[in-house]
């Protein structure tokens, strides 16, 4: 049976920091999902997300969105101690600074699970290092874009003293490997769900 929605608990709660639209900003997570939408969804996905999360039985869970097939564009990669979920959809390619193209539905989620004890800056310096590592995977695959407009990212480690997580530490190493590896495989996942490969997007 095809995967519909994604969903991960934890074995123990963890720390996360997210844009998620569902328990979204600094709090305590006993897991996380991607929850599939429609392609045209106009709905209250504030109510949407607690009712999914109350359907399928969970409790505290981060909850990002997206319209993307998550059966067929889900990738994962580890690196060291960081394992990348990644779900891509980029009907809405756009550039940081510009004014962006009309809306249309898509998204490039990206959550971390970080098996380190982590301050919360140095889970605000992973989300810098997996954005920067977003936007080099795009651009290296022929998108000229910085993200999509709707764009959602969530840090999940445990509470510890790892202050930094830059490009210039081991653990961003292994942040910048995971999301490349993890973005590079669900773009391609997407464009082959699309029938086509080597797209080169301008918003």
């Amino acid at each position: 049976m095809r995967l519909k929605h994604f969903i991960l608990p934890f074995g123990e709660p963890m720390i996360a920091l997210s844009n998620a639209p569902h328990r979204g900003g600094l709090t305590r997570a006993n897991g996380f999902f991607f929850m599939n939408v429609p392609k045209n969804y106009s709905g209250d996905y504030k109510r949407d997300c607690l009712t999914f999360e109350r359907e399928n039985g969970l409790k505290n869970f981060v909850g990002f969105m997206t319209a993307a097939d998550i059966g067929k564009v889900l990738a994962v990669s580890r690196s060291g101690s960081v394992t990348a979920y990644v779900t891509a959809g980029i009907t809405n390619p756009a550039i940081a600074g510009e004014e962006p193209p009309p809306w249309k539905p898509g998204t490039i989620n990206i959550a971390l699970i970080i098996e380190e004890g982590l301050t919360v800056g140095a889970m605000a310096n992973a989300i810098m290092t997996a954005t920067e590592a977003k936007t080099y995977t795009l651009l290296s695959l022929g998108y000229n874009a910085t993200g999509t407009t709707s764009d959602g990212i969530g840090v999940f480690a445990f509470e510890g003293e790892t202050e930094w997580a830059g490009t210039a530490t081991k653990l961003g190493l292994d942040i910048g490997r995971a999301v490349r590896e993890a973005l590079e495989e669900s773009i391609r996942k997407w464009e082959g769900t699309r029938g086509r490969t080597g797209i080169t997007s301008s918003p």
